[in-house]
């Protein structure tokens, strides 16, 4: 018998940024049968009561499973597919591939520098083969990929220190085409990674443009979010202007003290692109960014916690200014010593994140790094912390604002068919929760802590997580690939 399930009595907020409404959702199947008022005294032909499972929702809000824009779950979606980090957030969907780093289409035993950060799992030469073993390892939650430039440049060039030649792109070009011929749903850059940085303007744009002809979009960790981050936004715009692509900003930020408060210029230059293009950004809700050991990264002047280090493990979880004391060193010098490592940053100010989360075209990611070994906060909690910290304490913007940024403008801008909104026959991803309890529990000391206040997932019409649950209840996720453009 076809599954059915009753949410009675909540507030749906369908993701479409409009008022919610008290009401019920019908699921039947993998899709939702139909939303509105008393349902249990209409269900569609052929279905009774006693066949349906009732959940009484009082009290509790309805919507949108969450959609996470920005992760590098590539290989963790594979390798712990319970995925429970992300489904006791409300996820249902995450968005692979970002940063320029895709574990396809690529094969090698031991991957270098900026590939790191995704683990081991570079085994996979195509978006099938990808596709293949998302399949077998049925994680709980869905997968859309992006396909990473960086990624790209390993497969196609013999030195990552050089701009790409002309042959060099047009592989990479080829490349890329097989895998948006196979799904994917786009491109993502990295230049702000060593192994990117050489690559001028133009070789990104020759790939914009194959993804451009997929109705696909581009994603970019831009080249700077310093110092020279108008400079990188310019370059950014003006590479999928020229290839006719939408484009994504990745965790939009001013990071270091010097550019604190700069966000009053980006935003607005973010507004100047949307009049000429198709833009968007994604954010996460707290000041500290995450990445792997740099010396450029480090002033003196911001707090740096170690979230894993290959000859020094004893290290993770202690700043580098303790540990520079405790070495008799400066902090370079530690971060020279650590690595290769991770750390948390502590590079942006409040305000400039209070801006970009409020922004109109800002949708919310975690960019959590599920391989760190004493990872950011932001892997566990980055969504309920959204509506406990910036809706129901700050009152930055109404529930459904902040339940759109993460469902209706995400599925809308990474072109994800038939999600991210509660409308009669789309894919029944959808999240119950409490709005007077839902908070973040992780923490940069702690950061392995299930949120509160989520009450029940389902992931294509399957309970996937509930108070209760230590683990995925079900591994109903899918391989979302792009859906085909219609004229």
């Amino acid at each position: 018998m076809t599954r059915a399930v009753l949410l009675e009595n909540g507030l749906l907020v369908d993701g479409t940024g409009s008022p919610g409404q008290l009401g019920d959702l019908l699921l039947v199947g993998d899709r939702i049968a139909a939303l509105g008022a008393g349902l249990r005294h209409r269900l569609p032909d052929g279905l009774a009561l006693a066949d349906v499972q009732v959940s009484d929702c009082t009290g509790l809000v309805i919507a949108p499973g969450f959609i996470d824009v920005h992760t590098h779950d590539d290989a963790i979606v594979l390798n712990a597919p319970g995925m429970f980090p992300k489904l006791s957030q409300g996820i249902t969907t995450v968005v692979t591939g970002n940063c320029g780093l895709s574990v396809a289409p690529f094969v090698v035993e031991e991957p270098q520098g900026a590939l790191t950060l995704l683990g081991n799992s570079f085994k996979y030469p195509s978006v099938d083969a990808y596709a293949q073993a998302v399949a077998e390892a049925q994680p709980a939650v869905n997968v859309a990929p992006l396909i990473g430039h960086t990624t790209l440049r390993f497969a196609c060039m013999d030195d990552l220190t050089q701009p790409a030649t002309a042959g060099e792109v047009a592989a990479m070009c080829s490349l890329l085409e097989k895998c948006m011929g196979q799904g994917a749903i786009g491109l993502s850059s990295g230049l702000f990674y060593a192994e990117a940085m050489p690559a001028p303007a133009s070789e990104v744009t020759a790939l914009a443009r194959v993804v451009a002809r997929y109705g696909g979009i581009y994603a970019t960790h831009m080249r700077s979010e310093m110092a020279d981050i108008l400079e990188a936004m310019h370059e950014a715009g003006d590479c999928a202007f020229q290839a006719g692509v939408p484009l994504v900003i990745s965790h939009h930020k001013c990071a270091g003290p010097a550019n604190w408060g700069r966000t009053q210029e980006t935003l607005p230059l973010i507004e100047t692109f949307a009049q000429r293009q198709a833009v968007a950004m994604d954010v996460y809700p707290y000041v500290a960014g995450s990445t792997v050991l740099r010396e450029d990264l480090v002033d003196g002047v911001i707090d740096v916690l170690v979230s894993w280090s290959t000859p020094h493990p004893e290290m993770m979880g202690r700043t580098l200014a303790s540990i520079a004391a405790e070495w008799g060193v400066d902090q370079k010098t530690v971060c020279r010593r650590l690595q290769p490592g991770g750390a948390c940053y502590f590079q942006m100010h409040e305000d400039d994140v209070r801006r970009v989360i409020a922004h109109p075209l800002s949708m919310i990611g975690s960019d959590g790094l599920p391989h760190d070994r004493h990872p950011h906060p932001r892997l566990w909690g980055a969504f309920p912390r959204v509506l406990a910290r910036y809706w129901r304490e700050q009152r930055l913007f109404p529930l459904e604002t902040a339940i759109y940024k993460m469902t209706g403008l995400s599925a809308r801008n990474f072109r994800l068919h038939q999600r991210g909104q509660l409308q009669l026959g789309w894919h029944a991803d959808v999240v119950v929760f409490d709005p007077s309890k839902v908070r973040d529990v992780a923490t940069y000391e702690q950061p392995v802590a299930r949120s509160e206040g989520i009450s029940s997932v389902y992931v294509n019409g399957q309970l996937a997580c509930d108070q209760g649950c230590a683990q995925a209840l079900a591994h109903a996720g899918r391989m979302l690939k792009r859906p085909v453009p219609t004229a």
